[in-house]
């Protein structure tokens, strides 16, 4: 964990201020292997308990943000069913930046530009931590779900499908 004081993001700032203990695992880019299950081996982590962040928009132009496990797929039925709308997507890439202050590959639930409404997959409740991104890409930060939740204002639900 070296630097944690010159590469503290909006995330980590977020957490300390609420108080939620969590811990910095960072992991090498250089190779191009970023996908999640990559991260996960690289920061030593179960695939199962490391969680991406997904940002979609509905059809009531409403933005809804949705963390589920990287080895799975977010299915958009049961998401808008979880949001309580007809229909969601995903955003464009391009998007993402003005939207939340993250890039891809280093999205965080915590500290975007503003609360969106989010959904964590309900199988995040399996353990103790979970890890979700840090703010940047390199970066994950494990915390505990609960917590997660609370400081999100989260709610949990079946969010993944099987292919």
């Amino acid at each position: 964990m070296a630097k944690t004081k010159e590469t503290k993001t909006n995330a980590m700032r977020q957490l300390e201020t609420a108080g939620v203990p969590y811990e910095v695992h960072t992991y090498d880019t250089e190779d191009g292997q970023i996908d999640g299950v990559s991260v996960a081996q690289k920061c030593g982590q179960d695939p199962d308990a490391v969680f991406k962040t997904l940002v979609t928009v509905a059809d009531d132009r409403n933005h809804y943000v949705f963390c589920v496990p990287v080895k799975a797929k977010l299915d958009l039925k049961k998401a808008a069913r979880a949001a309580g709308v007809k229909s969601v997507e995903m955003i464009h890439q391009k998007e993402l930046f003005g939207l939340t202050g993250y890039i891809h590959g280093g999205c965080s639930p915590v500290g975007m530009k503003k609360l969106f409404r989010t959904f964590i997959d309900e199988t995040a409740v399996l353990f103790d931590t979970i890890c979700v991104s840090g703010g940047k890409v390199g970066m994950q930060v494990e915390v505990n779900p609960q917590a997660l939740a609370e400081l999100v204002q989260a709610e949990f639900t079946d969010l993944t499908r099987e292919d």
